[in-house]
C-alpha cells in the first residue's frame, strides 16, 4: 500500500506570492483578484497604472468582495485558476 503525504504549505518551498483586491466572490471556492501594479513608459517615461484579474482558489470560501488578500502560484487547478489564496490580509470595511 503506498501512503502519500499531504505537503504543509510551509514545506513548498518558496512560489510566487502576489498582494491584490477580491473583485468578485460570487462562485463556490473561485475568488477573483485584481492585480495593480505601475509600470514606466518605454519612450516618455511616464508612470502608467496597469491592471489584470487572476482567478484564485479559495478553499473555505472565507474571502470576501473588497478584502486585500495575498495569494500563491500553484498548479492549474482548472481552465483559468493557477493561483490559491494564502490568507486574508485586511478585511473590506462593510464587513
Amino acid at each position: 500500500m503506498v501512503e502519500t503525504q499531504q505537503a504543509k504549505p510551509e514545506a513548498r518551498g518558496h512560489r510566487r506570492t502576489k498582494i491584490g483586491v477580491v473583485e468578485t466572490d460570487g462562485r463556490n471556492k473561485t475568488i477573483k483578484v485584481r492585480i495593480d501594479r505601475i509600470v514606466q513608459h518605454p519612450k516618455y517615461g511616464k508612470y502608467q497604472r496597469r491592471r489584470g484579474s487572476l482567478h484564485v482558489h479559495d478553499e473555505k470560501n472565507e474571502a470576501r468582495v473588497g478584502d486585500s488578500v495575498e495569494i500563491a502560484a500553484c498548479r492549474p487547478l482548472s481552465k483559468t485558476k493557477s493561483w490559491r489564496l494564502v490568507r486574508v490580509l485586511r478585511t473590506a470595511r462593510g464587513s
